[in-house]
């Protein structure tokens, strides 16, 4: 259903801000031609609003307007770092309210503390994407979308200078535009890599927000910001020969393929991409190497494959002999999930090169 816009209190209210009787707001179920924000962002960021926009009771058009906030306005998320139908917690003048993502943008965010990247970059430097944002075909709104970058993906400039705030970038190989607004530097092509410790915290952080998507056979794409009612997708039937409805969800191999980032491409979540099988887990490899199920560490995993089935999922914590617990995209009827489960003997230990 459609929604009206919102033409402001009458000139007898006196719990609005001053001059917000004047605003008229956006139709929230219209996309705004700006880039919006979506997936995860930090509490304590900084955003701006786009255009005049309802500031809600709760997070749907269903709830009460507390008032219109100006275009420009300033806000700062608050309590939660994910959005809900796509509005955000934020604060505004003291108050606390929510708004549709569709019509803010970043300024700043804790982790970065400056107001995204615009300034010239060298060949090489090295950018982490804050929020999701589209990667584009050129550097306007009005360019075709290449893809959707998840936030925490690192992306490369390519030296070009910025035109209306956005950097041309390398992405998977392929090179777009994507505004300045949504990344920051972290380093260039010569920076030292995190630490092991970091790296497997961050592949266990990708594996909690698989949980609860569907199983989905020969794919392997999912959503930062974990599920939705919407977005959870299903799976019905015996796989192989099963069938899926949604655009998200993973099997065995695709599910660790993308938390493992392997090969070191494979860094968009969002991206439907299975490069691996569990035929080519229980295979040797330079990008991982067989442990033995008694030292197993966090973020390891173990994979067996008789040359007729296969399964593949990731170990997080207890004994790798006995009772563990650990995630995995377990078929049809279970989807994704984190469990405790035990393995038989066939299954063998593998670790990510560099955990």
């Amino acid at each position: 259903m459609s929604v009206l816009l919102f033409l402001g209190l009458q000139a007898c209210s006196t719990n609005t801000g001053a001059g917000s009787d004047a605003l008229v707001a956006v139709d929230e179920t219209v996309e705004s031609s700006q880039e919006s924000v979506t997936g995860t962002v930090p509490i304590g960021s900084r955003l701006k609003t786009t255009a005049n926009v309802n500031f809600r009771s709760g997070p749907s058009t269903g709830y009460s307007v507390l008032r219109v906030l100006a275009s420009g306005a300033q806000v700062e998320t608050v309590e939660v770092a994910t959005p809900s139908n796509g509005f955000y917690k934020v604060r505004h003048n003291g108050t606390n309210g929510w708004v549709h993502g569709n019509y803010l943008m970043i300024v700043s965010t804790p982790s970065s503390g400056a107001s995204g990247v615009s300034e010239s970059l060298s060949a090489g430097t090295v950018l982490e994407v804050v929020s999701s944002l589209n990667f584009r075909s050129g550097p306007a709104t009005s360019y075709t979308v290449l893809s959707v970058i998840s936030g925490g993906t690192r992306v490369t400039s390519v030296g070009t200078a910025p035109q209306n705030g956005y950097h041309q970038v390398d992405h998977h190989g392929k090179v777009g535009w994507a505004h300045g607004g949504y990344m920051k530097v972290v380093g260039d092509s010569t920076s030292t890599p995190p630490p092991a410790s970091d790296k497997v915290s961050i592949a266990i952080e990708r594996a909690k927000a698989g949980v609860g998507f569907s199983y989905w056979w020969g794919h392997a794409r999912w959503l930062p910001s974990g599920p939705s009612s919407t977005t959870a997708g299903s799976c019905s039937g015996s796989c192989p020969s099963c069938s899926h409805s949604g655009s998200y969800g993973a099997d065995c191999s695709g599910y660790v393929g993308k938390i493992w980032q392997v090969p070191s491409t494979n860094t968009d979540l969002t991206h439907d991409w299975h490069p691996y099988s569990t035929k080519s887990f229980i295979g040797s490899s330079s990008l991982w190497a067989v442990v033995s199920r008694s030292n197993l560490q966090k973020a390891d995993a173990l994979v067996y494959n008789d040359g007729s089935s296969g399964h593949i999922f990731l170990y997080e914590s207890g004994d790798g002999w006995g009772s563990m617990w650990a995630y995995e995209c377990k078929g049809c009827a279970a989807g994704c999930v984190r469990n405790l489960r035990t393995a038989a003997s066939s299954y063998k230990g593998i670790r990510r090169s560099g955990f």
